[in-house]
């Protein structure tokens, strides 16, 4: 039987930041709040040079090969920040990163969620179609707006991940449990460029759905805890994924448990430092436990818990593949931190308050980003994409 899954992944995000102890001094809050009660110590800032079409085509760019281009047949965007309520953002990234002109090119929507969705679909049409390759990009902002109970959840960025039969780096299994509910625990009406969110109650939703999978997932496939040795989290703000981890735990032994969060520090780490993508924080969870484990070996099963408020969770697993941190761009996560810039809280205000929105046109400096794909302004209602 042909395994199908994740071939390749990669990732980026903008070259500036922010420190969250300045940010919680700025707001008159103690830092520890954000630190340990949200657990996060860095936030991306995302330039008015960079969307959601930019970030995920620098993040693809990267992985994808000629070989590849010509043989990706179908591009799924997954991103709750697209830039066109009509026109999708994959058929922007056929042009810019140069894949074969008889690709779909589709972009799908439903919270933090759709990034699952996509990845799920491409599964199923390569399971039908094996030659083939299908590239999910997870693109978001995540804004909440200055001065709200949000902010500390900010952040952005893009995860990239190549579909193919006989994967470098997971299989995804065909084990899925999903729960969808009309909850209103966040949303973005279409006349807003920032997110509504009832901060605690969507945490509850969270861990409640969280629970709920999983309690189905163990009844349908017969496995329990001591199957996976990690489980990956839906992370729009790292402790949230904490909780939901410490609500199962107790079904393990006492190494297990001590095994598991291991795992999840490990899957964390560049969560802390890049705050909220949205639809790639599970896939940026994923990203920085292979990366940051010190015990995964080939043929572990890890657990994936996405969720998207609105509401809909889904719990799955992966297999990893006899060298799945060969699907990894080396050292790429390592550089992207190592050489952001730093920026204060007052210009961190005025770059938030820059961003392109309405119809005017606009021409923005693109000088001081070094990413290869930028956005250079607006032109009778067009967005400008430059490949530097």
């Amino acid at each position: 039987m042909t395994v199908i899954g994740i071939d390749k992944m990669s990732f980026f995000s903008p070259h500036q930041y922010i420190d969250m102890v300045e940010l919680a001094n700025a707001r008159g809050e103690e830092p520890n709040k954000y630190l340990i009660g949200i657990g996060q110590t860095e936030q991306a800032v995302i330039p008015a040079t960079q969307d959601v079409v930019t970030m995920a085509a620098n993040a693809a760019d990267e992985m994808l090969t000629a070989s590849d281009r010509k043989e990706i047949t179908m591009i799924l965007f997954a991103t709750e920040s697209g830039i066109d309520n009509s026109k999708s953002g994959a058929v922007y990234l056929q042009r810019l990163l140069g894949i074969n002109p008889y690709a779909r090119t589709i972009e799908l929507k439903q919270a933090c969620y759709a990034g699952t969705f996509a990845l799920m679909q491409a599964r199923d049409y390569v399971t039908l179609h094996p030659k083939e390759k299908v590239l999910v990009v997870a693109s978001d902002i995540a804004r909440y707006g200055l001065q709200t109970s949000g902010e500390v959840t900010q952040g952005g960025g893009a995860v990239a991940m190549l579909v193919s039969a006989n994967p470098m780096i997971a299989e995804i299994n065909q084990d899925n449990q999903f729960l969808s509910r009309d909850i209103m625990d966040f949303w973005r009406p279409i006349y807003a460029d920032t997110a509504r969110v009832d901060g605690k109650y969507s945490s509850n939703v969270y861990q409640d759905f969280f629970k709920a999978v999983w309690q189905r997932y163990k009844e349908k496939s017969g496995r329990d805890i001591s199957d996976f040795k990690a489980l990956a989290f839906h992370l729009p703000f790292t402790k949230m994924g904490l909780k939901a981890l410490r609500d199962v735990l107790p079904e393990a032994n006492d190494e297990q448990q001590a095994a598991l969060l291991d795992e999840f520090e490990a899957s964390r780490i560049y969560n802390k430092r890049i705050g909220n993508l949205y639809t790639g924080s599970l896939y940026l969870s994923l990203y920085s436990l292979l990366e940051n484990s010190q015990s995964l070996e080939a043929g572990d099963r890890i657990g994936m818990f996405s969720y998207g408020s609105g509401a809909e969770g889904e719990f799955y697993s992966l297999t990893l593949q006899p060298h799945f941190n060969s699907g990894l761009v080396t050292g790429q996560i390592e550089s992207l931190l190592a050489n952001r810039q730093y920026v204060s809280i007052p210009d961190y205000e005025k770059i938030f308050n820059n961003q392109l929105r309405g119809p005017e046109d606009r021409v923005i400096d693109i000088k001081d980003d070094g990413a290869k794909f930028t956005l250079h302004g607006q032109k009778n209602e067009q967005r400008q994409y430059v490949c530097n």
